[in-house]
């Protein structure tokens, strides 16, 4: 019998999915920034996977820390 409940994995990256299809929604110059955001949520599922329960906290923290990491990387 299979899973019937979704890995933290598995529900960060269809919800960095569906910010892809929202991205296509925007204006033609947001495109890429919804297609960063997507995917900067991909970018720790591994780590979001031991640490969360909850897949968009996952994905949000996700996010947030590579904000921080540009924001320190950039002068």
């Amino acid at each position: 019998m299979g899973r019937s409940i979704e890995s933290v994995r598995q529900g960060v990256n269809e919800t960095a999915r569906r910010w892809e299809r929202a991205g296509r929604a925007l204006r033609k110059e947001d495109r890429p920034y919804a297609a960063r955001l997507a995917e900067m949520a991909r970018a720790h599922t591994g780590e979001g996977f031991y640490a969360f329960d909850d897949p968009l906290e996952a994905a949000v923290f996700s996010v947030l820390l590579e904000l921080v990491k540009e924001r320190d990387v950039d002068p």
